[in-house]
């Protein structure tokens, strides 16, 4: 009898599903599109069996053995995260500190017992979430400890109560995006919150990294949805009351809402929820150029309209994601209800853009709104394909004030080209779009497509990421609005952190982690 396999399988090398991955007909198409000098023989996977690893260099009790493997192929997928620099590191084999284990535990008792024994042996525990990071955020770098202990939470992942007379519900951590929204679906409620990486993050991550979703304005991060927190810590346990506000001192959840793994494990939240939308309207909107768009938008953002999707794509941007040919910059806008129709606040919004020189797609049903969707999802696969093939393909982002706003994306297209042309010897391209909108201002979200050389991919990305992170620094905006901090973004924290409340953090830390086993280099050393 022939045992067929029929669960989807991930990438351990690169981005979401192996079956979803660019095949050799569409890289050839994307490739075609780029300078035929900067196109490579594409990298090839290596086979995890040919990988070098080192042998796990601890082992956990008897008790505990059930829930670790030291499997290679589970190995090798929980070493990195899913940047750029990451894929790169992966196809070339380079796995030198890939954790000792990896553990899924089933129960806050087994969480706790992990952190006893990694305190006991000097292991370094690192929370996992979806593995979907984009900034060092699940890699160990450090040299401190004895062996790591990648920690996965997946199989908790649970609805574990709803209250359906406050909306909300208690849900644990582990729970990726698909896996809780089709929990919360029989009850007519929805988180509603969708990062480009949904399907492959898990709401512990989320509010670990306090991550960015489906709204451009008002729910714009997970804090916004979160009553109360559960956390884990060598310690002890963290359970903050469930309340809708509170005027009481500091508030214990800001505490661990971004606090990335280093000072406790998330491992359930009550958080606030919405009925589903049954109202939803949307429209594309052209500008001659992104500036003209900019003004637009800010104007709705302090219109009071608050739209939920509000998303601006320069005219590189718009070309490359919407197929738009025509070298104008697009406004992607739409607005959702549960309770009444949506289409006077889009009417209201559209006649704002116009205002400011924008032109209104002719259809409800634009091409512009679609296709950006679906490039929006698609985009990963394609950076992997790109990188593969020769191309340096990464993204960054920050958020600042609507004073700055113009001033620094031209700014930064200008400087980051220019870093481009030092380090390729080339010019590449820089396109801009805006992710989230706030009255007082805007997150900015760049993509870089460059030459690369072969072998010093990863160098050539670090030093063009370094010259767009000291001009954001320079102009006083965000190393990040919503990607996190991790590893990668550690030094412009550092500058934009004050230093008192590193302070504050350390003691935190020494309290709650003394032997500093969690997720060592994030945030601070």
């Amino acid at each position: 009898m022939t045992v067929v396999r029929t669960e989807r399988i991930r990438s351990w090398w690169g981005w979401g599903w192996q079956d979803a991955a660019v095949g050799e007909a569409e890289r050839k198409g994307l490739v075609g599109r780029l300078p035929p000098h900067w196109v490579a023989d594409p990298m090839p996977v290596p086979r995890v069996d040919d990988l070098d690893l080192r042998p796990p260099r601890v082992r956990t009790p008897d008790s505990l053995a059930p829930i670790c493997t030291a499997h290679p192929h589970v190995r090798v997928a929980h070493t990195y995260g899913k940047a750029y620099r990451d894929v790169i590191r992966a196809l070339r084999g380079e796995f030198a500190r890939a954790p000792d284990l990896v553990a899924f535990p089933e129960t806050e008792e087994q969480i706790g017992r992990l952190l006893d024994w990694a305190g006991d042996t000097g292991t370094a525990v690192i929370p996992y979430g979806g593995g979907s990071s984009v900034v060092g955020g699940v890699e160990y770098r450090g040299d401190g400890h004895d062996a790591v202990l990648s920690l996965d939470l997946t199989r908790l992942d649970r609805v574990l109560e709803v209250d359906r007379t406050s909306r909300a519900a208690l849900i644990q951590a582990g729970a990726l995006g698909p896996v809780l929204e089709s929990r919360l679906a029989p009850h007519g409620l929805t988180l509603r919150h969708f990062p480009q990486s949904f399907e492959f993050s898990t709401l512990g991550g989320w509010l670990a990294t306090r991550a960015g979703g489906h709204f451009a304005m008002r729910h714009t991060h997970i804090d916004d949805f979160v009553e109360a927190l559960r956390v884990i810590s060598p310690s002890g346990l963290t359970q903050t009351r469930r309340l809708p506000s509170s005027g009481a001192g500091p508030s214990p959840d800001r505490l661990f809402l971004g606090s990335e793994g280093t000072l406790g494990v998330i491992t359930e939240a009550w958080l606030r929820l919405q009925d589903r939308p049954v109202h939803k309207a949307s429209r594309g909107i052209s500008f001659g150029d992104f500036a003209a768009g900019l003004d637009a938008v800010r104007a709705i953002a302090q219109s009071g309209l608050d739209p939920s999707n509000c998303r601006l794509l320069d005219e590189a941007e718009a070309a490359i994601n919407t197929g738009r040919a025509d070298g104008r910059a697009v406004l992607v806008l739409g607005f959702e209800s549960a309770d009444h129709p949506v289409d006077p606040a889009l009417a209201r919004a559209v006649e704002i853009a116009e205002a400011h020189g924008g032109t209104a797609d002719p259809k409800s049903t634009q091409d512009s709104v679609g296709g950006w969707r679906s490039a929006f999802l698609r985009m990963p696969y394609v950076r992997d394909a790109l990188a593969r093939s020769g191309a340096i393909v990464e993204t960054f982002e920050t958020a600042c004030t609507w004073r700055t706003a113009a001033e620094l994306c031209a700014t930064v297209r200008t400087g980051v080209q220019a870093a481009i042309t030092e380090v390729c010897g080339e010019p590449g391209i820089v396109t801009a779009r805006v992710t989230h909108v706030y009255p007082d201002g805007v997150a900015p979200y760049f993509t870089v497509i460059a030459r690369s050389r072969r072998g010093s991919e990863v160098q050539m990305w670090d030093q063009i990421k370094a010259a767009a992170s000291d001009i954001l620094d320079r102009l006083e905006a965000s190393v990040t609005h919503h990607h996190a901090v991790g590893r990668d973004h550690r030094r412009w924290y550092d500058a934009q952190r004050p230093h008192e409340y590193c302070k504050v953090l350390r003691a935190a830390k020494s309290s709650l982690d003394p032997h500093g086993i969690l997720n060592p280099g994030v945030l601070f050393d």
